[in-house]
């Protein structure tokens, strides 16, 4: 048996539902580019969570595009072929046996099991990659360490976007999820490991997106870590320019990337804790949101 609300109870949540109102008229019909990675990937309620989260801001009236990458299940799966994981400069190095696994996971694993729980709410979710259509375009890049160029094998930027498939998917009424791979555009038939925090952000410039969130394993970003009152809830880009070289270095890709989004076009970006079940409604839709956020100025 269902029991009955206290009074108290009824209006919080009633307090929770006419404190959405206002971003639900700000973000009815628009695109919003969300980063699935960090903790949530590999906890099994947290995913749920997540594609639930996906599935009500489809009925909210936004139009959510999920990438994702795949760090820990490509590091389980290359540990279970007796494949070495290397990184350099936070990047993985990616030889094309690892390249091979690389492609398997995302698009056999991480990518068809989001789908599967999206679609466990409805026919909404629809599997894509940065190979798809060519969504996505990349060249190779290396990495400074020590002040040393190391070559990172089959990494690197996506520095082309054609949104088209994306559109088509959003304009028929579904959820694209994307893995982040690219063809190499150097290398006809060679397909790159490429960074998902900056593969959204140029997502996101490109759909012209109202909003990338990108959820990771922190509260958000800290100007002095590890101090815990140091948590700076919201920044502009120039303010993140100035700040971005003294951040850890795993901080940085994330920061990197809301930077891009908004210095594209993208009218704000956020980092927040995806360990929080059902944090991305609690950044779109409260008035303090959560995490941090960045805006042009």
């Amino acid at each position: 048996m269902t029991m009955p609300l206290s009074d108290l109870d009824a209006a919080a949540k009633a307090q929770v539902l006419i404190e959405s109102l206002p971003w639900l008229k700000r973000f009815a019909g628009s695109i919003m580019v969300v980063k699935f990675g960090g903790n949530a990937m590999v906890d099994d309620q947290l995913k749920r969570d997540f594609a639930a989260d996906m599935v009500y801001l489809r009925h909210a009236g936004i139009r959510p595009v999920v990438v994702h990458g795949g760090g820990p299940q490509i590091s389980a799966e290359l540990a279970r072929r007796g494949i070495a994981s290397e990184f350099r400069g936070g990047y993985r190095v990616t030889t094309p046996e690892a390249m091979a696994v690389v492609r398997e996971v995302l698009a056999t694993q991480v990518n068809s099991e989001l789908v599967e729980l999206i679609n466990e709410h409805g026919a909404f979710g629809v599997g894509l990659s940065g190979e798809t259509q060519e969504l996505f375009g990349g060249r190779r890049r290396g990495v400074l360490v020590d002040g040393v160029e190391v070559d990172l094998g089959l990494v690197g930027d996506v520095v082309e976007v054609d949104p088209a498939i994306v559109l088509e998917v959003l304009d028929d009424g579904f959820i694209p999820v994307i893995a982040s791979v690219a063809p190499d555009l150097d290398a006809p038939g060679s397909v790159l490991n490429v960074n998902a925090d900056s593969a959204a952000a140029a997502l996101a410039v490109a759909l012209e997106a109202a909003k990338l969130v990108v959820l990771t394993d922190v509260a958000g970003l800290y100007s002095d870590w590890p101090r815990r009152d140091s948590l700076v809830s919201h920044l502009t880009a120039a303010e993140l320019t100035e700040l971005l070289p003294t951040l850890e270095s795993g901080m940085i890709p994330k920061m990197a990337a809301c930077l891009e989004a908004v210095e594209g076009g993208v009218e704000k970006a956020a980092i927040i804790d995806g360990r929080i079940p059902h944090s991305i409604l609690l950044e779109i839709f409260t008035q303090q949101g959560i995490g941090t956020e960045v805006v042009a100025a």
